[in-house]
């Protein structure tokens, strides 16, 4: 009896040994595939869905939401009745990549929008120039990966002209991560060139983007860079490490970051970032964020070459400082 007793008590403690600790939640990360979109779920919580198929001109993520499940970004124009929300530049879905002249052709925009539809905040922005339309077409699926801490996922396009001809491949990675207050996403994109030289054009239209909830722009919310600016005016088309949105979403006090991965192009990037609720890294519109027709910002891909351009989106609880926020862009750029 005694034996019994003392086996008993071993397997008691080995058990409690290898339990969890209490209160520890599950931050197991999944990704589910139905038909051409990718569903990501943090413990059991959905995070957000990459859509990839041929209704969208360019592939996107939406919606982004906290480790509380706000959305944090507008849902226009894939949801169209959402009150409060603007209709604007309906070619901003939630967050994407993609440039506005590779080649001479507009990866961007969609179509050709009205005055009205470029208008946000009682403000007309003009586009740099139109140029014909691209498209950014899926191919296949390289990798689909869950896992207990993080999840990759990996997808192949090619860059095709309005002649369907095509320009270029990309490639779009992503590992999604989470705990109890943040989300994080580490974003790799690859233009290889593989039909001949590919030129990335100077213009402000790109490039990797996220268009914010109502509830982080204007006066409402915070923007803030990596050298302690703060709004539009300090902020667009300046060189900084990183950028933060940060506000009320739905009485959640929260904030969301782009941070420009050191290896990058021309890092520390220029930033297409607006108060209206455009938030975006464009390291090659020189000419519009200097203020000068004889800068030239482009950039060519020699043909077989490639170029990488990497990012880390950060979504955080509670109103964070810089500190806290360059403490957090050290951790990305060491690669923590």
């Amino acid at each position: 009896m005694r034996c019994r007793k003392h086996d008993a008590l071993i397997l008691f403690v080995l058990l409690f040994a290898l339990a969890p600790p209490l209160g520890a939640a599950d931050q197991t990360v999944k990704l589910t595939r139905h038909g051409n979109q990718v569903d990501v779920s943090i413990g059991g919580k959905p995070f957000t869905t990459y859509y990839f198929g041929p209704e969208s001109p360019k592939p996107y993520l939406h919606p982004l939401r906290s480790a509380q499940g706000t959305i944090v970004t507008r849902g226009y124009p894939m949801v169209k009745d959402i009150p409060g929300e603007s209709h604007d530049h309906p070619h901003h879905r939630a967050m994407f990549f993609a440039h506005g002249d590779i080649n001479g052709i507009d990866f961007w925009g969609e179509k050709v929008e009205s005055r009205k539809q470029q208008t946000a905040g009682g403000k007309y922005y003009a586009t740099s120039e139109e140029l014909p339309k691209g498209r950014t077409v899926f191919r296949k699926i390289e990798e689909i990966k869950s896992g207990p801490d993080f999840a990759t996922l990996k997808a192949d396009f090619s860059l095709i002209g309005p002649d369907g001809k095509g320009i270029a491949s990309e490639t779009q990675e992503y590992v999604f991560r989470g705990d109890a207050s943040t989300r994080t996403i580490d974003c790799t994109f690859t233009i290889t060139a593989n039909y001949g030289p590919v030129k990335m054009g100077d213009t402000k239209e790109g490039t990797f983007a996220i268009r914010v909830a109502h509830d982080l722009t204007g006066s409402k919310a915070r923007m803030l860079n990596s050298n302690g600016k703060v709004g539009e005016k300090e902020i667009w088309g300046k060189r900084a490490d990183w950028v933060d949105y940060s506000g009320a979403v739905k009485g959640e006090k929260l904030g969301i970051t782009i941070f420009d991965n050191p290896q990058n192009l021309r890092h520390p990037t220029t930033w297409h970032a607006r108060d209206y609720g455009l938030f975006a890294v464009n390291p090659f519109g020189e000419h519009d964020f200097y203020h000068d027709p004889k800068r030239d910002g482009s950039y060519t891909i020699a043909a077989g070459q490639s170029l990488t351009l990497r990012y880390g989106v950060l979504i955080h609880h509670g109103d964070w400082t810089a500190a806290q926020l360059n403490e957090a862009y050290r951790e990305y750029a060491a690669g923590k």
